[in-house]
């Protein structure tokens, strides 16, 4: 019965030690593409901090028809399989950015520029390929601005994201 208990116990945790190896990679970098406040691109990094949390940093430019803005983005993120190479994600975090309103846009905010802050949340779905090192997220964002250009405090960012795992 021990040696049962035993072989039991080393089978479970080669099991264990098995699917630990195949969790997500260390790091992933790409670009993101998104839609808060007319299109928005960033280059995306995630650096994993332990096996189920990882850290996302952000870097992105948006623009509309009158108004471009760049922020800088860090969300804390735990992430769970749902199936082989399939990942769901949830997180927050928060950044600033700076924006700049040309002189054609209306007379309130003409010529106007500033800084801002956002507090944000993330959640989104990933798949990780098995044979090449890309994975392909979707994600949305809400997330509530200080100081915003469109005096819209609240605003929800869905994108599309592909990065190269490393």
């Amino acid at each position: 019965m021990k040696k049962i208990s035993f072989s039991l116990f080393l089978l479970i945790g080669l099991i264990f030690s098995i699917q630990a190896q195949e969790s997500i990679s260390k790091n992933a970098i790409g670009i993101r593409f998104g839609n808060h406040y007319g299109l928005e691109v960033e280059i995306t990094y995630q650096r994993m901090l332990s096996p189920k949390n990882r850290l996302e940093m952000n870097g992105g430019w948006s623009s509309n028809d009158n108004t471009e803005a760049f922020k800088l983005i860090g969300i804390y993120q735990w992430y769970w399989n749902l199936e082989k190479g399939l990942y769901w994600y949830t997180g927050g975090g928060g950044g600033f950015g700076t924006w700049n309103t040309d002189d054609n846009y209306n007379n309130e905010y003409a010529d106007d520029a500033g800084i801002f802050i956002v507090v944000t949340g993330d959640i989104g779905i990933e798949y990780h390929f098995k044979d090449v090192p890309i994975q392909l997220s979707i994600d949305g964002r809400p997330g509530y601005v200080f100081n915003n250009y469109e005096k819209n405090d609240f605003g929800f960012n869905a994108g599309l994201g592909v990065r190269y795992k490393f």
